[in-house]
């Protein structure tokens, strides 16, 4: 039987993602600069106050797309086989991540232009970078065989850095040319120089 309380939590995720798009088509028609959240509201035909509940700034409605690719990431990290090495296992997880952009190709090339090239938005991107430092350490703290709690060794935290910071590479590269290779061998070739 469904609750009351899911069919709330399905019609909020509805209405969110509802807004996601709203605000991506008009970011990517107009700019993300001269999109304000009254022409948001007026397109989606809501209140300010209705687009605030839902997100506390526009920055985080254009980026909502990625909420749970941490978590996701994280559940293909644990999932892959204990004795591959950690920066291995994490190369494959991250297939997972990259699926995710290599979806449509136009439309999320531009919107990922529009995120990399868009102050606002590479800050807010790299804040979320840092919450998935914290999800994913203590999984490769495991497999480096290290005590994850032991804030004071770096190893865990540069490991899924340099990972996050050859995502990043991958996806300026993707972005900036005219005829890009597929994702996932842009990916390989930047982890392979840190391998």
């Amino acid at each position: 039987m469904k609750t009351a309380g899911g069919a709330r939590m399905r019609a909020r995720a509805a209405m969110r993602a509802e807004l996601t798009a709203v605000v991506v088509t008009l970011a990517l028609e107009h700019g993300y600069e001269q999109t304000t959240v009254d022409d948001i509201c007026a397109a989606a035909e809501i209140s300010r106050s209705t687009f605030f509940r839902y997100f506390p700034t526009k920055e985080d409605a254009v980026l909502s797309g990625l909420a749970d690719a941490g978590e996701r990431l994280r559940e293909a990290l644990v999932a892959r086989p204990d004795e591959e090495p950690a920066w291995t296992a994490l190369r494959h997880a991250l297939g997972s991540l990259i699926d995710q952009y290599d979806g449509h190709e136009e439309k999320t090339r531009r919107l990922t232009r529009l995120i990399v090239t868009t102050p606002a938005l590479a800050a807010k991107h790299r804040e979320k970078n840092a919450r998935w430092r914290e999800l994913l350490r203590p999984e490769i703290a495991r497999r480096l065989r290290i005590d994850s709690a032991d804030v004071a060794d770096p190893r865990p935290d540069a490991v899924v850095a340099a990972a996050l910071g050859c995502v990043e590479a991958t996806l300026a590269a993707w972005t900036a040319a005219e005829n890009p290779r597929p994702l996932p061998e842009i990916l390989e070739r930047a982890m392979s120089v840190v391998r």
